[in-house]
């Protein structure tokens, strides 16, 4: 594992500047941010991707399921939950009625690197247009499947498998056999495991927008992310436009996608 796995002030760092400086500027043509944007994010973690929109002057919300992560969170984010421009719930996203709850409704929901981990997705997906308001908008970023990590292998503690492409690819069983022999950490291969069964292609995701009469209206495929220059100072690449256009091929090359999508 990279050491900004483990240093949680840091990653929080590092999810703040890539939301700054590349989602907000993504989503921002489809928003007022003259005016009081309501945000929230699913799977809100340490809450370092909020923290862009609420100095832009948004009222956000974080989802997310780990308690701890949301004391953390609480306490990098301080100042502005004191401020009240930002605050943290500790539920299933699923648990939560927004007809019962008219202040759960938002200008902009947004998932990132949260899709590939959610069992159901159609379901997820089907259930966030509740929660917004007229004219609002959902953002995902995710990698597809098939690209080189779609597993999360980085993640491994045996240093050989974090660095070794589409083994994730394997059948089930013979990548269940490889991560109980050369990673031998148990816990951490049952999320990988988990990785395996939620993984989300390119394609599939678009198939699920269309059933959901969903519309998108912007979409970017990435060749190196983003998140890459604070992770390794590696520049960010999009996918080239004539890859992209090869469903096949942006599948095995896309690391991460990004889209925005309207339920109008």
């Amino acid at each position: 594992m990279y050491d900004f796995h483990q240093d949680k002030k840091r990653y929080y760092e590092i999810q703040y500047k890539n939301a700054r400086h590349s989602i907000l500027p993504f989503v921002q043509p489809f928003l007022d941010l003259n005016r009081e944007c309501q945000v929230m994010e699913i799977g809100s973690a340490e809450g370092g991707n909020l923290k862009p929109f609420a100095e832009a002057g948004c009222t956000c919300t974080g989802i997310e399921l780990s308690a701890p992560r949301i004391q953390l969170a609480e306490e990098f984010a301080s100042t502005l939950v004191k401020k009240g421009k930002i605050r943290f719930i500790h539920s299933d996203i699923h648990n939560i009625n927004p007809a019962d709850h008219p202040e759960m409704r938002f200008d902009l929901i947004f998932l990132k690197d949260v899709l590939e981990h959610i069992h159901n997705q159609e379901k997820m997906i089907r259930a966030l247009k509740a929660f917004l308001k007229p004219g609002g908008i959902i953002f995902f970023g995710f990698p597809s499947w098939y690209m080189p990590f779609g597993g999360h292998q980085q993640m491994c503690h045996s240093r050989f498998l974090s660095r070794l492409p589409w083994i994730h690819l394997l059948p089930m069983p013979a990548y269940k056999t490889i991560l109980r022999w050369i990673n031998r950490h148990p816990r951490q291969n049952e999320g990988l495991i988990e990785i395996k069964k939620t993984g989300i292609t390119i394609r599939r995701f678009e198939r699920i927008c269309r059933s959901e009469k969903l519309i998108i209206l912007k979409k970017q495929f990435y060749l190196v992310p983003p998140i890459y220059i604070y992770k390794f100072n590696i520049k960010t690449r999009k996918l080239p436009a004539i890859i992209g256009k090869i469903p096949l091929l942006r599948e095995f090359f896309t690391t991460s996608a990004y889209y925005v999508i309207s339920n109008e």
